[in-house]
């Protein structure tokens, strides 16, 4: 039987690394061809890793939380098709294939300096269950007796804050007596120091700790960086969007029942945007030390809520070359796959200009943060029924209509207030002077 290399495969122009999340196929478990293999992450979204051909998994050469580089074997599969055979030293030395087994991550996490050197086990502790391990006083040896739910039997951090919580730790020592147990394991260890600038947390006490995920961490570190790169200003306009509602209304059962897909407002959003793009090329920039890229495409980003919280930012590629049929489609492609974690890393690169609908939630304005490295973002608000007054022929009256704000937040290092005023003014505009009779 041959031994197939399976490789981590390219996934975008600008994605070079992933990170292993999860191994779905364990050694020695069949697999079907196209079956999910195991699943990665990279900066910007998950996906899966499937086999190209059908076979039994022989070897893992990365653990999961191993950082990989795209193009690296990370997993052999023995097979009956034909396939290269691995060399034996690849299969009986995974070392010279995987990253080092320094856990990089622990760097990140507070409290991890001051672990004592000989704070190990032959059983896997991930770098948070041994910070509240520290801080609680639970040795190496009691972490041992306490039972796991994770893989293969991993302790978790909600099992370690269980076992606290149901009494088999008394929360009732000193801070001092906590890490007392810990720190006596090692000569060269040192008291747990409380930072100044940080407030201690409490674990074992009526606050429920909750660690980020690793998207919650990427999209904190996203937003700081950009406040810190960019001066934000932010400018709003109100518009009167009541034919662009009316016709909606009017084509939407029919578009349903011709094409399938529902049709919303964000196709016709992002219509508005590109046509604006076009008529103020300077929005579609980027900065890059003291010069500036005028970006030859226009690729729209559109900020989608997932189930766990947490936004992603799929982006329509040339969308001012789509019609709105061809939009409404790619709108709802991205974010059903968007929710159901299946964009492929590709799919959230390139952006140029970020589009938010904060009226999705209800709101009716919002100041959102730049998508670095582009220069401006716009938030759409909710459309609500409003009086408003009209001039007529007759003269002025006061009638109900379909009122939105949109609020455009712009990098004042490259566009001014006239330029960005201007901008969101015209998105305004080819929303207010929608064609009620147009066709799609």
């Amino acid at each position: 039987m041959a031994q197939y290399e399976l490789l981590l495969p390219k996934m975008g122009e600008s994605v070079a690394e992933a990170t292993i999340i999860k191994w779905v196929k364990q050694p020695g478990e069949l697999i079907e061809m196209d079956d999910t293999v195991l699943e990665i992450a990279t900066d910007k979204v998950d996906s899966e890793v499937p086999s190209p051909i059908a076979g039994r998994l022989v070897k893992q050469l990365f653990k999961e939380d191993d950082i990989v580089q795209v193009g690296a074997v990370i997993a052999i599969i023995e097979t009956d098709a034909d396939a290269p055979v691995v060399a034996e030293q690849a299969v009986e030395t995974p070392a010279a294939v995987s990253v080092p087994e320094a856990e990089p991550v622990t760097a990140n996490i507070p409290g991890m300096e001051q672990l004592p050197a000989d704070f190990v086990s032959d059983r896997f502790y991930s770098p948070l269950v041994k910070n509240i391990a520290l801080q609680e006083g639970i040795t190496v040896e009691e972490l041992d007796t306490i039972s796991g739910t994770g893989a293969e039997g991993r302790l978790t951090k909600d099992d370690l804050l269980n076992y606290i919580q149901n009494g088999k730790k008394t929360g009732d020592v000193s801070r001092e007596e906590e890490v007392k147990p810990v720190a006596q394991q090692s000569a060269v260890a040192q008291p747990l120091k409380v930072q100044p600038t940080q407030a201690a947390a409490s674990i074992s006490g009526g606050d429920e700790i909750i660690e980020m995920d690793r998207m919650r961490k990427l999209i904190a570190e996203h937003m700081v960086m950009s406040k810190q790169t960019s001066p934000h200003v932010t400018s709003f306009v109100e518009a009167d969007v009541t034919n662009m509602v009316l016709w909606r209304e009017k084509v939407k059962r029919d578009f349903e029942k011709r094409e399938n897909e529902k049709i919303t407002f964000t196709p016709i959003f992002v219509e508005a945007v590109s046509r604006a793009i076009k008529d103020f090329p300077m929005i579609n920039v980027s900065v890059n030390g003291n010069q500036i890229i005028k970006k030859k495409d226009i690729n729209i980003g559109m900020a989608a809520a997932l189930p766990s919280g947490n936004l992603i930012v799929p982006v329509i590629k040339n969308a001012d070359e789509l019609n709105l049929l061809g939009l409404t489609k790619a709108v709802n492609d991205l974010a059903s796959r968007a929710r159901a974690s299946k964009l492929k890393p590709d799919e959230t690169q390139n952006g140029t200009f970020t589009l938010t609908n904060v009226g999705s939630f209800g709101n009716v304005m919002g100041t959102p943060i730049i998508n670095q490295p582009q220069v401006a973002i716009l938030a759409v608000g909710a459309i609500k029924k409003k009086p408003a007054v009209l001039e007529t022929e007759a003269g002025d009256v006061i009638a109900i209509r379909h009122i939105m704000f949109l609020s455009l937040s712009y990098d004042h290092r490259v566009v001014d207030g006239a330029l960005g005023g201007s901008f969101v003014r015209r998105v305004a505009d080819y929303l207010e002077k929608w064609d009620l009779n147009r066709e799609i």
